[in-house]
């Protein structure tokens, strides 16, 4: 496996390949990144990918100056799950001067749900994600479902842009007692890391009663979220959002629509997200 930290080396290397897939990450990875890189490996003629903390997607009081980075050990990661070629730069390769030109998804999608609580990550996610694609002349590219909202941004741009591009959605991997895997569970500590899989159980309770009633009117499901945002409060979460929502636009259900139930909660000082579909 080939580690490359400059657009120049990255280019080098890759004139020999016509169809990269590519696995874009902000390192501290998991086993739901390895399978991404996994899923990738028959889907291009090399498999590569990017680490990268994005300062653009953080607000100012968010973690960026403390989240982890652990490049060796991501790249020993890597190795073994088959990865070709990883392009891990440094901040002033990625962006040596200011990115100004940014861009900006429309409000209807990216304004709601994770993008109400986290005003302009997603023109950071966009933005970054973008040249990323650009920068390893990507064909295909694999994101998480974890990232639901993410990762239907990610494919309504490139479909606008009219890109060459692939968008593959990876399942979203699991610890045995259901908590979805993300590079942030390791900030909870041993007691919230039991108590975390209630995240994962709530959107359970709520797929299962829209699987027996796949009928219900909107003011039950506005109960049902309702629901479970008092059971999250009531045991020491603090739920941004638990919502239901069309799987095709994440708007709000007409009826006879395929469904997600997403969910934002901080539990401790740590903010969770998770998603189920119906």
């Amino acid at each position: 496996m080939k580690i490359v930290h400059t657009l120049a080396d990255l280019r080098s290397h890759l004139n020999a390949y016509r169809h990269p897939a590519v696995v874009p990450t902000m390192g501290n990875l998991h086993a739901g990144h390895l399978a991404l890189v996994r899923q990738a490996k028959p889907l291009g003629d090399i498999t590569v990918s990017t680490i990268f903390v994005n300062r653009l997607q953080f607000a100012p009081h968010e973690d960026f100056d403390t989240y982890p980075r652990t490049l060796d050990a991501d790249c020993e990661q890597l190795e073994a799950a088959g990865c070709d070629l990883v392009f891990a730069p440094k901040e002033a390769e990625m962006y040596p001067q200011p990115q100004t030109f940014k861009v900006h998804p429309p409000g209807e999608l990216a304004d709601i749900l994770e993008g109400h609580f986290r005003p302009g990550f997603f023109i950071g996610v966009c933005t970054v994600v973008l040249k990323l694609l650009a920068c390893t002349q990507a064909r295909t590219a694999l994101f998480g479902k974890k990232d639901y909202q993410q990762l239907m941004v990610i494919r309504n741009m490139v479909k606008q842009f009219a890109l060459p591009i692939d968008i593959v959605g990876g399942e979203t991997q699991r610890s045995a007692d259901g908590l979805a895997l993300s590079s942030r569970n390791g900030y909870l500590s041993p007691a919230e890391r039991q108590q975390a899989v209630q995240l994962s159980a709530t959107l359970d309770t709520v797929a299962n009663a829209l699987r027996a009633n796949t009928a219900l009117p909107p003011s039950d499901i506005t109960r049902l979220e309702a629901q479970a945002m008092q059971s999250l409060n009531s045991t020491g979460w603090k739920p941004d959002y638990v919502a239901v929502r069309r799987q095709a636009d994440l708007q709000t259900p007409q009826g006879g629509d395929a469904l997600v139930v997403l969910a934002a909660a901080r539990l401790g000082a740590t903010r969770l997200i998770d998603n189920l579909e119906v």
